[in-house]
Order: structure tokens, then C-alpha cells, then sequence
């Protein structure tokens, strides 16, 4: 294996892995600011009212777009896995 295809792997992982978490963390970013604004609004400074919220819509995210995040993971450890005679 040269270093050339070691780089193209750890791209190719990390761009996956950004790709797969990029739902749940948009989900959460959003919730968390729209939380924040309301929490800002009537002044409640309470902590679990920005938790609880936030799990709440990572679930729901995740049974959203559970199946195409384990499409793209399972295309990617198959791609992976086919080509690693190609490595050697």
C-alpha cells in the first residue's frame, strides 16, 4: 500500500463519516438555536429545557434518516472491503 492510497482511504473515511453525522448535527444545531432564541424571549435560563429538546429531535433525526445513513455506511465498508486485493 502506498502512502498515495493510504491518504485516498482516510479522505474517503472522514468525508463519509462527515457525511453520515451531518443530519443529526444540522437537526441539533437547529433546535438548539430555535431553543436558545425562545430561552432568550421570556428569559428562562433553564438546562434542561435545552437537553431534552435536543435528544428528543437527535431520536427522531436518527429514525428519519437512519436507513440512508446506513446506506452510505454499508457502501462505503463494501467498497472498502472489495478493494483491498487492489491495496496490496
Amino acid at each position: 500500500m502506498t502512502a498515495d492510497t493510504a491518504l485516498q482511504l482516510v479522505s474517503r473515511m472522514l468525508g463519509t463519516g462527515l457525511l453520515i453525522s451531518a443530519p443529526l448535527l444540522l437537526v441539533a444545531m437547529v433546535v438548539g438555536l430555535l431553543i436558545s432564541i425562545l430561552q432568550v424571549v421570556t428569559q428562562v435560563q433553564e438546562t434542561s429545557l435545552s437537553f431534552i429538546p435536543k435528544i428528543v429531535s437527535v431520536v427522531f433525526a436518527v429514525i428519519v434518516f437512519g436507513p440512508w445513513m446506513l446506506r452510505k455506511l454499508i457502501f462505503y465498508c463494501s467498497s472498502v472491503i472489495e478493494g483491498i486485493p487492489g491495496y496490496l
